[in-house]
């Protein structure tokens, strides 16, 4: 029984990763109907942005902030140099173009850092906690808190404030959000930088959890991020949410805990299909 709890807090740990990663792009998707897989570029660069400036400062705090910044930058880059001129444009084509720049990012990530690994040996200032013999590493507990807080953190901004307001008519429709006084391009691009700035998160807590930072560290979460919003129902963020936890929980259970002969990777996608063919709208989408 403490070995399935133990697998179970595993579970909902990366899970909760799977989470923050899977928030930007569903965030991009219900803004602008894009399907942005070059987030997770954005994510490998503020993995490699948080272990070096932690490395130079021995500040986990600025290693956060500083790659949050450089990741936000990144993602209104990408979204006002790519994104925009492609609006009028089918959707695969914007597609094409994301996978084109997640393929850059990787590259310029190899040549400037090299293709070895990089270790990410810091500690992240939470407490470990021992319940009724169940340990949790102060990784665990922080990805637990840091999960929670981004969560409520978006409810209360899209929910609770007009600029929440503003993200949600601009989702709905840009051109009549626009007619109605609503800034619809800041609204965009605000969109990329939060979405990009906890994408480095994301990236910081993996490379911290794995205790390794690599070009393609994103490789595998872009297409996963993709089955997640696709299973959730697409640009909904509670779906995602909901969608990255259980998928957390059926990879660390079903091939960690049961050894269930079957590829780790391979279950995103065949939960997609599943849902697809039960509820083609997904868990949380609207027909």
């Amino acid at each position: 029984m403490q070995l399935l709890i133990e697998q179970i807090l595993n579970g909902l740990a990366m899970g909760s990763i799977y989470a923050i990663i899977t928030l930007g792009l569903a965030l991009v998707y219900g803004v602008m109907r894009i399907l942005h897989v070059a987030h997770a570029s954005v994510y490998t660069v503020g993995a490699y942005a948080g272990v070096f400036i932690f490395q130079a400062t021995g500040s986990l705090a600025l290693a956060f902030l500083g790659s949050m910044l450089l990741c936000s930058v990144l993602g209104v880059l990408i979204e006002r140099l790519v994104y925009f001129p492609l609006l009028k444009c089918p959707p695969y084509v914007p597609l094409i173009a994301s996978i084109a720049v997640m393929l850059t990012i990787e590259e310029v990530c190899r040549l400037l850092a090299g293709p070895q690994i990089i270790t990410f040996t810091a500690k992240l200032p939470f407490p470990e906690l021992n319940l009724g013999g169940i340990h949790l590493s102060s990784t665990l507990v922080a990805i637990y808190v840091i999960t929670i807080g981004i969560l409520l953190f978006l409810w209360y901004l899209t929910t609770r404030t007009e600029l929440g307001l503003a993200m949600r008519a601009t989702s709905q429709d840009m051109a009549i959000a626009g007619a109605q006084g609503i800034n619809s391009h800041y609204i965009v691009s605000l969109t990329f930088v939060i979405g990009s700035a906890i994408a480095a998160i994301g990236g910081i807590l993996v490379g911290i959890y794995y205790n390794e930072v690599y070009p393609t560290m994103g490789a595998v979460p872009a297409y996963k991020t993709l089955a997640l919003i696709v299973v959730g129902g697409m640009g909904s963020v509670p779906g995602a949410v909901v969608a990255a936890l259980l998928l957390g929980l059926a990879e660390t259970l079903l091939i960690g805990y049961l050894n269930v002969p079957f590829p780790r990777d391979a279950l995103a996608f065949v939960a997609m299909i599943f849902v697809l063919v039960w509820r083609s709208e997904g868990l949380f989408g609207s027909k």
